[in-house]
């Protein structure tokens, strides 16, 4: 059993089943003490009648009686032991479950900033393995505490009273089992972290491979890839080797322990019985028998002494590391006085904006300098740049990703910072350059940023006819219930594209900014997308973020950006006529057209 304030709320929250296994347990822990009492008896009573002092029938009635007091505890154990199995492991299946939705929801919040920082696949250990380590050390692990204590306890108290010497004598080894568990406990702890570790690398190594499967095998780089993951492997299998063995090492030492205690019970007890036969107070056969039962009954508190030390030194280290994500600070908030803004109209406003990403060391240059411009709504905008100019820095901002100045990005007027990043991320549509899917229907990933009530089949379709994308999605087989696999691996690069702008347009948003999201088109389709947009888009802002010319030529006025800096803003003839960059860039395009062309 583990306590920590990231995990004490989860057992009030689950009290009254944590409550209920308890007692339970203590009942059937209760019940059981009565056995060996009651063997023990009836080991003397059969001496009394081999002796004479009982007749027959006398022996069955006490032999009866004591199987029907037998069967009434052998139900009461059985009703227990369901009942604490429901409320103790049923208690912490509800912990894990709550506190697994916890970390992913805590994990939603997170900024792009942690995830730079930490690798999926890694993540992915502290969802499956710690989590589960957690389960152990609260289900399995509270029983054997309870029953170390309770149990533990009420029949060392059986068997001194029954004989003190014998118990005293047994109270050695006890002490010697429980200094070896907190010694071995502070080891295995460790261990156990360093493979946990392992574990987290090993699974980020295959995730990443796996992801990438494509790139591997085109550069033909199989063996790499299996040499790293066997050394990846190999650091894992050894770390958790480790850690077994120490396991294993405690384990064989708490049986030796036990073994031998009770070779040492067995010989010091029938030495009692033969000195104090003769005596007023003898130890009898069955004194013996009951106090063999009772030191029966104390092997499994006594294994669980070293249990309990296993599950909770792997509980406490998966729980650090599980409290490293719930402990990580949510950067993304809204502002105290945050302005309440019922419908965005899509007016945005550069400010002499400044900004440099979190991660940034001192003395980097800034992604964005001074960046300043407007955009009315209704306007089709495009932000033309080289690679690394800036331009996905500007979309970040507009998505809310990372905070900002005050009043230096507004949106219909209002600083962004005042306004409920919610409101911002559900007004604006959003298509990303890589075209990123879900391993669902194409009918689900089109619908996705739509309420249900409003994704009906009609409009998917239309949505998927306005980015063209309509006629290969009913050549599949399966049509719009297509399952398109992890990251939509079945569709080219350029059918995700199109997938993601119908996704986009289907949520019909205020404010749409597509980041470069017609790169993987030819371009009489990325002109017949163009068109549509025109149409479509007409009286609502949209944002294109482009390298491309033939993207942002017909834009309402097209925003020049390199080394995150504007150089100029106007209209496709404007900026011809007096931006020398962006005329080397037309005629830089232009000469790649023709000799395409040829």
């Amino acid at each position: 059993m583990i306590f920590s304030k990231s995990i004490n709320k989860y057992y009030l929250k689950f009290l009254p089943y944590f409550l209920m296994g308890i007692i339970s347990l203590l009942v059937v822990d209760l019940a059981q003490l009565e056995v060996p009492e009651i063997i023990g008896n009836l080991v003397d009573d059969l001496e009394a009648y081999r002796a004479g002092e009982y007749s027959e029938g006398q022996i069955l009635g006490i032999i009866n009686d004591l199987l029907l007091t037998l069967s009434l505890i052998a139900a009461l154990i059985v009703g227990g032991r369901f009942l604490w199995r429901l409320g103790i492991m049923g208690g912490s299946r509800r912990l894990v479950y709550e506190l697994r939705n916890d970390m992913f929801d805590h994990a939603l919040k997170l900024s792009p900033r942690f995830y730079s920082e930490r690798k999926v696949g890694g993540l992915m250990a502290y969802f499956i393995n710690d989590i589960q380590a957690v389960r152990r050390a609260t289900g399995p692990g509270m029983i054997m505490l309870v029953d170390m204590i309770f149990l533990g306890g009420l029949v060392f108290m059986r068997m001194f009273m029954i004989d003190a010497r014998m118990t005293l004598v047994l109270a050695v080894p006890l002490f010697i089992l429980a200094v070896l568990g907190i010694t071995l406990g502070n080891i295995m702890r460790q261990r156990f972290r360093r493979a946990q570790e392992a574990f987290e690398y090993l699974s980020d190594d295959v995730q990443e491979s796996l992801s990438g499967i494509d790139v591997i095998k085109s550069f033909v780089k199989e063996d790499k890839e299996i040499r790293h993951f066997l050394k990846a492997n190999k650091n894992a299998r050894d770390k958790n080797i480790l850690f077994a063995r120490m396991q294993m090492l405690f384990r064989a030492l708490t049986r030796i322990i036990v073994s031998l205690s009770f070779v040492l019970m067995i010989f010091y007890g029938m030495q009692l019985v033969e000195l104090t036969q003769d005596t007023a107070d003898p130890f009898t056969i069955g004194d013996l028998v009951a106090f063999l039962s009772y030191f029966s009954m104390l092997i499994w508190p006594m294994m669980a002494i070293s249990m309990i030390i296993n599950v909770r030194s792997r509980g406490k280290a998966s729980l650090k590391r599980i409290e490293s994500i719930l402990d990580e600070p949510i950067d993304i908030v809204d502002d105290e006085n945050v302005v309440d803004i019922e419908e965005i109209r899509g007016d945005i406003e550069f400010n002499n904006l400044t900004f440099s990403y979190p991660d940034a060391e001192e003395g980097d240059e800034p992604a964005l300098k001074n960046i300043t411009f407007d955009v009315s709504a209704g306007e089709m905008v495009g932000i033309l740049g080289r690679t690394g100019s800036g331009k996905t820095s500007i979309v970040d901002l507009l998505l809310r990703l990372y905070n900002l100045e005050e009043n230096s990005l507004l949106i219909d007027g209002v600083d962004i910072m005042k306004i409920p990043f919610k409101k911002i991320r559900e007004d604006i549509g959003y298509v990303p350059q890589d075209g990123f899917l879900f391993s669902d229907t194409i009918k689900n990933n089109i619908a996705l940023g739509v309420d249900d009530d409003r994704a009906d089949m009609d409009k998917i379709q239309e949505v998927a006819e306005l980015s063209d994308v309509h006629d290969n999605i009913v050549q599949f087989k399966h049509g719009y219930e297509t399952v398109i696999g992890e990251r939509g691996v079945t569709l080219s690069g350029g059918q995700k594209q199109r997938v993601s702008i119908a996704r986009a347009l289907a949520k019909n948003p205020p404010i749409l900014i597509m980041d470069d999201s017609v790169s993987a088109v030819d371009t009489s389709t990325e002109e017949k997308i163009l068109r549509n947009l025109r149409k479509l888009r007409k009286g609502k802002t949209t944002i294109m973020i482009a390298h491309r010319i033939s993207t942002v030529k017909n834009a309402d006025k097209i925003v020049v950006i390199d080394n995150g800096e504007i150089l100029d803003v106007g209209t496709h003839e404007e900026l011809e006529a007096r931006c020398e960059f962006y005329r080397d860039l037309v005629e830089r395009q232009q000469l790649e057209d023709e000799v395409e062309g040829q």
